[in-house]
């Protein structure tokens, strides 16, 4: 039976393999040749009737090309293909390549995210066939590893850095990298229509939110604003405790106008990002969300629950708990 050569583009292994680009969008490369290494090596060639071979029958290397669809063609235009039952890659007139080669970074080659093939002898004189499979009732196949020479897909870009959060720390007195709220108002839709005016207390339960207003200095033109909440063991000072009990899920919001001593639940203004829900337990703190500091605006925050309750001092000492602002 005619051999088939198993052609597949391998990754030489796991952390080869996790180099190779997908096809899409379109990659492909023209007159690339292929070493064989391993068990034999070599440079892959081929006889006339295009069975691919590596050995002193074929010690020139043949070129190939390899598709969009990830099929490889011969220079001569014929498919390469990998033919049943063995699965011998050989390269056939008129045949419609198999799909799913690919070519890593650094040249290795895989077939559908497989990177380990082997050759068999076709003779007693150094020639062997390449295949996906050791053939059965051969004992002398060996593991190989094909590698495309004239054609690497570009690497993969870096992957992005961490996004930039200001610390946690509050500097005081002067409080020049944070800034606390300078209104804070509960909103109570059992009691829609109430004002409760402004707040020493954040007050958070089922029913229950509290809006923050902080006013950005302009001297913060440029840099970076993150909204934290710090949460350290109760009691953190004289001045600053809090109750807490439930599951500890806080919602947080950024209002899209400042509350008033005149917010009710009713007539606050609408969310304009959700930062979605953060688990929260005391002894940690949290970064919320980073943004350029909007300098010289008034902008609120919201937090609700439907699961827990929570009611504390919101005190502008360090490490105090609360809603604050950092700036770096």
């Amino acid at each position: 039976m005619r051999p088939t050569f198993s052609l597949f583009l391998l990754s030489l292994a796991a952390s080869v393999q996790s180099m190779v680009l997908p096809r899409n969008p379109c990659y492909k490369c023209q007159g690339f040749t292929i070493s064989v290494s391993g068990g034999v090596s070599g440079p892959l060639g081929q006889i006339s009737d295009g069975q691919n071979r590596v050995g002193p029958k074929t010690p020139t290397a043949a070129k190939y090309s390899l598709g969009c669809n990830g099929g490889i063609v011969d220079a001569n235009g014929r498919g390469c293909i990998l033919t049943p039952p063995t699965t011998q890659y050989q390269c056939d007139q008129g045949a419609s390549p198999t799909t799913g080669f690919a070519i890593g970074s650094n040249g290795a080659i895989t077939y559908n995210g497989k990177g380990e093939f082997w050759a068999c002898p076709v003779d007693d004189y150094g020639n062997w066939n390449v295949y996906s499979n050791p053939v059965a009732g051969q004992t002398k196949c060996v593991k190989v590893w094909l590698t495309a020479k004239g054609c690497s897909a570009p690497p993969p870009p870096p992957p992005p850095p961490p996004p930039k959060t200001c610390p946690y720390n509050l500097v005081y007195p002067n409080g020049q990298s944070f800034e606390f709220p300078h209104l804070i108002v509960p909103v109570d839709k059992k009691t829609p229509t109430k004002a409760y005016g402004t707040s020493y207390f954040g007050e958070i339960t089922a029913s229950k939110a509290t809006i923050f207003n902080f006013d950005i200095r302009p001297t913060f033109k440029g840099k970076k604003c993150s909204l934290v909440w710090l949460f350290p063991k109760n009691p953190p000072s004289d001045t600053s405790s809090y109750t807490f009990s439930g599951a500890g899920n806080l919602h947080f919001w950024k209002k899209s106008s400042p509350a008033t001593q005149g917010t009710t639940y009713n007539n606050q203004g609408g969310n304009s990002i959700d930062y979605g829900v953060t688990k929260v337990a005391p002894g940690n703190s949290y970064t919320i969300s980073t943004f350029d500091c909007p300098y010289g605006q008034k902008i609120a925050f919201e937090i609700s629950s439907t699961d827990t309750n929570l009611r504390y001092f919101q005190d502008y000492n360090p490490s105090a708990v609360g809603l604050y602002i950092t700036v770096c």
